[in-house]
């Protein structure tokens, strides 16, 4: 199984493919609970008067706000049917861009794209990693961050959960 060959024809063709869409208005009330549940207390999120002195027009989003929304909306017909024979995901990290602030009461407009897939060997077997990209877009239409991150699947006769359980 080692030496599988685990892309196919119909894998390479969701490449480009549009995963979801999402709309969302940034809403003080969530940004406070993004603020509590990560513990970030920077100023520039919560203080209106202190954001303005150091140059914003009042406060500002958290960047790794917009990270979170990038699971959000609905997908326009996205279908990966690999994905169902390959057990659990690791995320293998990404790179983000931020380009301008993002403030309260925003919209903003994700997209996640499906941009790349390629195979690498390793000690468990044939690992498929999926590269993807997000654009955030505001209300002005002006791109305000954009993300690229990959997971790894692996094909292994062998997977276990977290409890060392057999994953059929």
């Amino acid at each position: 199984m080692a030496d599988e060959v685990v892309i196919t024809e119909e894998m390479r063709k969701a490449v480009g493919s549009l995963m979801n869409i999402c709309i969302t208005k940034i809403e003080r009330s969530k940004i406070n609970m993004f603020v509590q549940a990560t513990g970030d207390a920077n100023p520039l999120w919560q203080d209106e008067e202190y954001a303005r002195k150091t140059g914003y027009r009042g406060t500002v989003v958290p960047p790794g706000y917009l990270v979170t929304m990038q699971m959000e909306g609905e997908s326009p017909g996205f279908y990966m049917p690999y994905m169902l024979s390959l057990k659990g995901a690791i995320d293998a990290g990404g790179d983000w861009e931020f380009f301008k602030p993002v403030r309260p009461d925003d919209i903003i407009v994700v997209d996640r794209k499906f941009v790349n897939l390629y195979e690498k060997k390793g000690s468990l077997g044939t690992m498929l990693l999926n590269v993807f990209e997000t654009t955030y877009r505001n209300q002005r239409g002006e791109t305000v961050a954009k993300g690229r991150w990959t997971t790894i699947r692996v094909l292994a006769p062998e997977v276990k959960d977290y409890e060392g359980r057999k994953i059929d």
